[in-house]
């Protein structure tokens, strides 16, 4: 079910007795890797204590349409864009009656008229009330919105009624759920992106590095979440936003950056498209470095070779499905193509840095991705967001095809 794999669930709680069930939903759903946060109704409070859920969610449950509080951190609009199902479990003959007419009078229905994601009922009540001509009117009418109504189920029920009208299961729920997602190319897959420069200090006031901005490492972290995958992004020295729910380390040096790739494995997909600095100074000096009026006009640094981070990873026992990046100035596909093979990658982005339009800090890029067999695959220019998507697609591809 890595379906549930970092989506944010509302579980909305109604007041039923199949309240309880709702507490082992929480854990369940957690276990699967999603993140949930609980909007409570007042019947739901009278079954089970908001501070259960509380403990099991991790997160404080939300209880009233107008908590000053609330409002001041994560109210209802931001809840309701937040979410990307939200699931009522129990959902009541009331509450069901309630959506169907849009009525908006607490927390729990104003959600779901705000919100854009996708809505689940988890139907719990006596199976006379289930049976009842409004309620299944109103479980058509809902359905027939694009509503979810899972269940409900057969069986004994509290009221000591024999009939449909009991809650699901928490383990069949949370299935449901995951249902509700479609299956995407890179689902649950742990792909490690690395992007930015490296700095190489000289000294403690001035280093060596390079233009890349990040953006194309950034927007890959971004379009990779989107396919599904838990995203390691490890970034040298930039100043760009973490991308929604991408685990971001941030460091500055070759070594820093193979140190946090070491770290962060096993993984899949290894995407490497950071600008690492090939070579550092030698000796780094521990203050701040003085002209010296007997040096002439010129300063003298020996340099030594960094680590190859892509080679390191790409020759590992359990290494991931490996990209590298090669950005050229000059005999762009020729060089590529020999650092393919040079580091053992199954793919290579060739990226022209001398066009001023792609290169470096632009906000669009125009690639070319060349495989173990020397075949390429050219991508027009565009958005650096629309080729990262279009890219993350192609890379996928080829590894379900591994």
């Amino acid at each position: 079910m890595q379906r549930l794999y970092r989506k944010r669930i509302v579980l909305g709680v109604g007041g039923g007795i199949a309240a309880y069930k709702s507490a082992e939903l929480v854990r369940r759903l957690r276990d699967q890797g999603a993140e949930v946060r609980v909007v409570m109704t007042r019947g739901g409070r009278e079954f089970i204590t908001p501070l259960t859920l509380q403990a099991l969610s991790g997160h404080p449950v939300h209880l009233d349409l107008l908590d000053p509080a609330a409002e001041a951190a994560m109210g209802h609009i931001e809840l309701a864009k937040w979410a990307d199902l939200v699931l009522i479990a129990p959902a009541t003959a009331d509450i069901m009656a309630r959506l169907t007419q849009g009525v908006a009078d607490d927390l729990l229905s104003t959600l779901v008229l705000a919100t854009d994601a996708q809505v689940a009922l988890a139907p719990a009540m006596n199976q006379a009330m289930w049976r009842d001509a409004a309620t299944q009117v109103n479980a058509q009418a809902l359905q027939t919105r694009g509503y979810h109504l899972f269940g409900p189920a057969a069986g004994s029920q509290a009221c000591g009624d024999v009939g449909l009208g009991r809650m699901l299961e928490a383990d069949e729920l949370a299935q449901r759920a995951a249902d509700c997602f479609q299956r995407q190319a890179l689902t649950g897959k742990h792909v490690l992106i690395t992007a930015g420069p490296t700095q190489e200090n000289i000294d403690p006031v001035r280093y060596i590095t390079n233009h890349s901005s990040g953006k194309m490492g950034f927007a890959l972290a971004e379009a990779a979440v989107e396919a599904g995958a838990k995203v390691t992004l490890v970034t040298g020295p930039v100043h760009l936003p973490t991308p929604d729910r991408v685990n971001r380390i941030d460091v500055v040096s070759a070594r820093d950056m193979l140190a946090a790739c070491e770290a962060a494995m096993p993984c899949d997909l290894l995407i490497a498209s950071a600008a690492v600095a090939d070579y550092r100074p030698e000796v780094v000096a521990t203050q701040k470095m003085k002209k010296d009026p007997n040096s002439g006009d010129g300063l003298l640094l020996q340099l030594v070779r960094n680590p190859d981070i892509l080679a390191t990873i790409a020759g590992r026992e359990d290494r991931p499905f490996s990209v590298g990046f090669a950005a050229e100035t000059e005999n762009l596909l020729d060089y590529a193509a020999r650092k393919l093979k040079d580091k053992n990658l199954d793919l290579i982005v060739a990226n022209d840095v001398a066009n001023p339009t792609i290169g470096f800090n632009s906000e669009e890029n125009a690639i070319t991705v060349i495989d173990r067999e020397l075949q390429a695959s050219a991508f027009a220019q565009t958005s650096k967001s629309k080729i990262a998507r279009q890219l993350v697609a192609f890379i996928a591809e080829r590894l379900n095809r591994a």
